[in-house]
């Protein structure tokens, strides 16, 4: 599988890895954390695992630059040479500064996120006071049924629904206790606390789209999507943040959905709070949540508790601060543990690592799904058909659109007006541990400038604890630099603004027919509103006593206790906020379905059925008419109750009111 992988280009890949972090001497280094090179912790060998899984041509793309840089010399020149010809590559231009960055990038998230089979360790952590797993996955019978479909076979039903999610489980469970025939498409595995082993690379690998953080096309965000059976729901990190009555007031006033500015769609958000348990009762603070409480209470800036979809009887605070990677405790209630079961218990078929690769229409409507299955133990490919009078698209606002687009209906608006909620980060650091690894990872918010006008702004947030993606995250400028700062990664606290954007950017689909993400940051007002977050940032860091602030931008600056602030705010409101500059990230993907009223600027009309197609339906999030403003699972959830209303309606069946026990 690696013949391309010569002697030559090993020595150079490992040299690569080694100069992004290199073996430093320090004479304290009594857990060999400056000492340990990348290529020690097998940081090279992994990359070439990664390479094996690439289509051919990126491979060969990052080949080629690993070959230039052997070429160069890169494996006997000095360590400051070494360093200096990575920069004056990645100046070459764009795709071969791309290239770099995706070296530097898995490098760093080798190196701090492998842990040895042997123990489950990684030796880097113990600089990070980071215990690792704290338990073992937990032993017992799945609860759903699986379906496994026959090649070339052809399933009945009433309605099939293209994935699992925050959406798509709630249809599913909703009609299939109406009494409908129901099939649920998931195109990644199912997995639950059986298998969840608290291990980053394990739950990046299985359970996100395209196997974990990955940059848009531009390379202006990083992106991070669930891909697995309960979608975003089983790796997100459980904030049930009701839609703000001003984006609400939005959605009805300028896109036509009347009914949720009033007390309708109330109903349609309490009934799924109470199906998925939210509560205050499980949102215990860590340390980075107590210095934003700390820092909102000396500024006099609004904070809140985060309500949860969490069952009290089986949370625990300690398993909880790995909820990125599966919860190992089965606490968390996402579809899989509510409406999938409810789906499953009233007998939906549920098929998973299936890719619906086309909607099938037959006279202008819809008329059900072709689908590719692949068996996880012999990556053999099968492709079956679902005939059924109705679909319901929910893959996510990155494949949804790819899907319509691969099937040639939604009419224009396809895959424009993508919102993602851009985040800029910017660490404190403290002179305490701040043991950011216990507790969920997200338990109380400051909402101080959820709106600074026209409805629009950003929350400040914290992140899940992380080793590689927390490294590969921290630009790099050297490798001394760069241990520097991870050297001091016990006591960070990392602070996120999340932009509600005003603009928008696209999905579009490569000549396979797979997603292409493009989205550029040039709305005025979201450029100041990410201006004031970073200054919101580093003001509060400053407020809760860090004795640093790192801006996560190109040369991370710094400012250290006793210096001035506002020069520090002033040099870091002027990074621009796109590839080159701060680093981006989102975990919230919106809109690129929209519904409205103009099938000209939306896809669905306001119950969320294709304009161009009777019988399509658009149920999860890329149906949001704009950004929603906060983390959006609840809102996914209620939009998805509510269309799951209009599409039994239109079936001739009823869904029964109230709410299924657990």
């Amino acid at each position: 599988m690696t013949e391309w992988m010569t002697d030559e280009r090993s020595q150079a890949l490992r040299a690569i890895c080694d100069t992004i972090v290199p073996a430093l001497r320090r004479p304290d280094d009594q857990d060999g954390f400056w000492a340990r090179t990348a290529s020690e912790l097998g940081a090279d060998q992994g990359i070439v695992a990664y390479l094996a899984g690439m289509p051919e041509d990126q491979r060969e793309g990052l080949l080629g630059l690993i070959d230039a840089l052997g070429a160069q010399g890169i494996v006997t020149a000095s360590p400051l040479s070494r360093e200096e010809l990575l920069r004056r590559t990645a100046l070459l231009g764009p795709l071969t500064g791309a290239g770099v960055g995706v070296l530097i990038s898995l490098t760093l998230f080798l190196t701090y996120g492998l842990p040895d089979p042997a123990t489950g360790q990684n030796p880097m952590w113990r600089r990070f006071g980071f215990p690792g797993p704290i338990g073992a996955p937990q032993q017992g019978t799945k609860a759903l049924h699986i379906t496994v479909p026959q090649p070339d076979s052809t399933i009945e039903a009433d309605i099939v629904i293209v994935g699992s999610g925050a959406g798509g489980g709630v249809i599913a469970g909703q009609l299939a206790q109406a009494g409908l025939r129901v099939v649920v498409l998931e195109a990644g595995g199912y997995f639950d606390e059986s298998d969840f082993n608290q291990l980053e690379l394990w739950g990046f690998q299985n359970l996100y789209w395209r196997g974990g953080p990955t940059p848009t096309a531009d390379f202006n965000i990083s992106l991070q999507a669930g891909a697995t059976l309960g979608g975003g729901t089983t790796v997100n990190w459980t904030n049930c943040l009701r839609t703000r009555p001003w984006v609400r007031e939005q959605w009805a006033r300028e896109h036509g959905l009347k009914d949720l500015d009033g007390p309708e769609f109330d109903r349609h958000l309490d009934a799924v709070a109470q199906r998925i348990s939210v509560n205050e009762q499980c949102s215990d603070f860590n340390g980075p949540t107590k210095r934003f409480a700390e820092a909102a209470e000396h500024l006099g800036w609004s904070f809140a508790t985060i309500a949860r979809n969490t069952d009290p009887a089986t949370y625990d605070p300690a398993s909880a601060g790995y909820l990125g990677f599966g919860d190992q405790s089965g606490s968390k209630q996402g579809t899989m543990k509510t409406y999938l079961r409810d789906a499953s218990d009233a007998g939906a078929q549920i098929i998973a690592r299936t890719r619906a690769d086309r909607v099938l229409v037959d006279n202008g409507r819809a008329a059900g799904v072709s689908a590719t299955y692949t068996d996880p133990a012999t990556g053999d490919a099968a492709t079956f058909t679902v005939r059924a009078p109705r679909v319901v698209v929910a893959g996510g606002a990155l494949e949804s659109p790819a899907l319509l687009l691969r099937s040639g209906i939604g009419g224009p608006a396809v895959g424009k007006y993508l919102r993602l909620h851009p985040v800029a980060a910017v660490a404190g650091i403290y002179a305490e541990d701040q043991q950011a690894w216990w507790g969920a990872p997200h338990t109380g918010l400051i909402d101080e400038f959820a709106d600074t006008g026209d409805g629009y702004g950003f929350l400040i947030e914290t992140a899940q604890y992380t080793t590689g993606l927390g490294a590969s995250a921290v630009p790099w400028a050297s490798g001394a630099a760069h241990k520097q700062f991870l050297s001091r990664y016990r006591n960070a606290v990392t602070s996120l603004a999340v932009l509600r954007d005003r603009g928008h950017g696209q999905v579009s689909i490569d000549a396979d027919g797979n997603s292409v993400v493009s989205y550029s940051i040039t709305d005025e007002l979201d450029l100041a509103n990410l201006r004031r977050g970073v200054e919101a940032l580093a003001i509060m860091h400053e407020a809760a006593g860090a004795v640093q602030i790192v801006a996560f931008a190109e040369g991370l600056p710094t400012w250290r206790w006793g210096d001035d602030l506002d020069p520090y705010i002033a040099a870091i409101s002027r990074i621009p906020f796109r590839a080159g500059g701060y680093r981006m990230f989102s975990a919230h993907q919106m809109g690129s379905c929209r519904m409205g009223t103009d099938p000209q600027t939306s896809v669905a009309g306001p119950t969320g059925e294709l304009h161009d197609t009777p019988g399509v339906w658009i149920g999860d999030g890329s149906a949001f008419p704009t950004a929603s403003g906060t983390n959006p699972m609840l809102s996914i959830m209620a939009l998805a109750h509510r269309t799951a209303e209009a599409i039994a309606a239109d079936a001739g069946a009823t869904i029964r009111t109230g709410v299924t026990a657990k």
